[in-house]
């Protein structure tokens, strides 16, 4: 009788023993699917980041100096006209009344003089620039817009948007042949919709000390996140 209680005692701490050991097994594995199942959310919200951020493509080219355009849109980052980070989706399309528009005579009477436009997003929101701004040199808004530069950069389909504060540009390439020349210090410039549409005329004053500028020929550059040429 003492033997067969010594192994029945025996068989019952075995088997108590097994039982904590399959307890602390299925406890571990429990453990691990949580922590894999926390590991592959964050995985899956690391790697969705990026998509949601909408990152754009390469910037579209600028005579002078620039990058190749790519697919995509860029985006010119608060403050600095850089392309940067940032999603479009959303953006309006830009309005002159909330858009800070300047321009600079540069080269003055040089070869190469041209009309430097600076488009400033000063509104609250991000919003979008596209193809070339339709400008109409001197005081009257009559007549047709300037063509597209033929030896501009291709891209001008895209949207640049524009953070607050951000910047884009354009430019105005004047040709001046002799005499039958015309001669301003102001021009009218509208922005275009994405359907090529040209929207209000705003009246742009040009800065700096040799304002006058003329032109018998002129043709208008693409906007982008970077000046256009590079002197």
């Amino acid at each position: 009788m003492r033997t067969s209680r010594i192994r029945t005692v025996t068989l019952a701490a075995v088997t108590a023993a097994l039982a904590l050991g399959l307890t602390a097994c299925g406890g571990a594995d429990g453990d691990s699917k949580a922590a894999g199942g926390d590991t592959a959310t964050g995985t899956a919200q690391t790697q969705s980041a990026p998509n949601g951020e909408g990152k754009s493509g390469a910037e579209q080219a600028n005579p002078g100096g620039g990058s190749k355009a790519g697919a995509g849109s860029t985006t010119a980052s608060g403050g600095t006209g850089a392309a940067g980070k940032g999603a479009t989706a959303g953006a309006q399309q830009c309005r002159g009344d909330e858009m800070l528009l300047t321009a600079v005579h540069e080269l003055a009477g040089q070869q190469g003089d041209h009309l430097l436009i600076t488009a400033s997003n000063k509104g609250t929101k991000p919003c979008w620039v596209t193809s070339y701004p339709a400008v109409k040199l001197g005081d009257g808004v009559e007549g047709a817009a300037l063509p597209h530069s033929k030896k501009d950069n291709a891209g001008g389909g895209r949207h640049i948007t524009l953070q607050p504060g951000g910047t884009a540009y354009s430019a105005v390439n004047l040709f001046d042949y002799g005499s039958k020349n015309q001669t301003a210090q102001s021009f009218a410039l509208a922005l275009r919709g994405a359907d090529g549409r040209s929207g209000p005329t705003y009246s742009v004053a040009i800065k700096g000390g040799k304002s006058q500028f003329s032109w018998n020929e002129a043709d208008v550059l693409n906007w982008s996140t970077k000046k256009p040429y590079d002197f």
